[in-house]
């Protein structure tokens, strides 16, 4: 067979639906249209973190990107304090964005942002208008894939076929003293299949922490790896001091301990300690991480696909920090997180909680042991299920 047969085999392996819309992105496409709709969430069980209370009110923003072509790209931005954010984000999508992006070529996804980063920046580029748009960049990665009839994690240039994964399991629980509920979650987990856990720490005092720590090591046993994770809740001298302890436990990383701006004090703090410093799910684009990184405040960086500006300044930040020698974790899971990961050689772990029960996405993970397989549909996996949206739209 010559490269000729070759490709011709390959693109009549696609289906209609794909070679349609692959067919249609030989021309330009456009952007036709932009949708949203606003989920919110019942309360459910109150739990916290060393700064935070969750439970009460949670929901999050959807994003339709709707093109000429005939192929839809999807994206949603979740908010685990609900508030009035979601309506704000709604707002920019609808008023700021769409009329930056209608009529606008999906194919040229960093000319979009660098146009929308223009028409945005007055107001400011990180906070919720990043959001925005990472929300668009997602979408615009899923349109190429559907209309590719790929993964999207093939076309960023896939690293491997599977990602493990930990469990974020040991959160505070409301009337928890004897720590019942938390060893309960934790036990959960490791049932569940996974060799590695995150707790919570830092809300009380060291000796709690030790307590839980010890408590979780103890589930999880010997060969499995336990987290911990402080959520900005220190200064650098509780940070150093109870970091000595944490490091003394076997804990494989230190997650959050000071204010995201704090890039000195990261880089003070990793000098003194010699567990992992993990950090970044609070910072916006790759201008902070070059700072954080450059600084060297981090052994292994966390972007959070909504505020780290979506699956193009991802790539851009794992491959900065991959230039460097430093690890790389998402922050969130999902199927969205999981192709952006797989594309990076400097990846280790993508976060999540239980992968039981129903996905809130088309496209379902597929566990593996302690990792999930690559996604197999096209797209970015984005897409959120008729039904889910109809229960939970306000």
């Amino acid at each position: 067979m010559n490269r000729r047969q070759f490709l011709a085999a390959g693109a009549v392996s696609l289906p209609a639906p794909a070679l349609a819309a692959a067919e249609a992105l030989k021309n330009q496409v456009k952007i036709t249209g932009l949708e949203t709709d606003v989920l919110r969430f019942p309360p459910g069980r109150p739990f916290a973190d060393a700064i935070h209370d969750f439970g009460k009110e949670s929901g999050g923003v959807v994003l339709r990107l709707q093109t000429d072509a005939g192929v839809t790209g999807w994206a949603y931005s979740s908010f685990g304090m609900i508030g009035g954010g979601p309506r704000v984000l709604e707002s920019i999508l609808q008023n700021e964005v769409k009329p930056v992006l209608l009529g606008k070529d999906p194919s040229f996804p960093k000319r979009l942002r660098s146009d929308l980063w223009k028409a945005l920046e007055y107001a400011g580029v990180q906070g919720i208008t990043q959001f925005a748009i990472a929300a668009v960049d997602i979408a615009v990665w899923d349109i190429l894939g559907k209309a590719a009839g790929l993964p999207v994690y093939r076309m960023l240039g896939a690293y491997t076929d599977r990602m493990p994964v930990y469990s974020m399991c040991g959160w505070y629980y409301e009337n928890d003293g004897d720590l019942a509920q938390f060893k309960r979650s934790v036990g959960e987990a490791i049932e569940e299949g996974f060799e590695a856990v995150k707790i919570k720490v830092g809300r009380a005092s060291l000796d709690d922490d030790v307590n839980r720590i010890t408590a979780a090591q103890a589930i999880t046993g010997k060969g499995k790896r336990v987290m911990v994770d402080a959520n900005q809740k220190f200064n650098l001298n509780e940070a150093i001091r109870r970091g000595r302890v944490y490091q003394q436990m076997g804990c494989f990383w230190f997650e959050e301990p000071l204010a995201p701006q704090d890039h000195a004090g990261y880089a003070e703090l990793a000098r003194e300690l010699d567990i992992r410093i993990a950090t970044g799910e609070n910072e916006y684009t790759k201008y902070a991480y070059v700072d954080l990184i450059s600084r060297r405040g981090a052994d292994v960086v966390q972007p959070d696909d909504r505020r780290s500006g979506g699956v193009t300044e991802w790539i851009e930040i794992g491959a900065i920090a991959d230039g460097f020698g430093l690890e790389l974790a998402s922050h969130g899971g999902g199927p969205t997180n999981l192709h952006m990961l797989l594309a990076m050689p400097n990846a280790i772990y993508m976060e999540t909680g239980s992968l039981k029960g129903d996905s809130s996405t088309v496209e379902k993970l597929r566990p593996a042991g302690s990792a999930v397989l690559a996604p197999e549909m096209p797209g970015i996996g984005s897409e959120l299920r008729p039904d889910y949206i109809r229960k939970f739209k306000v």
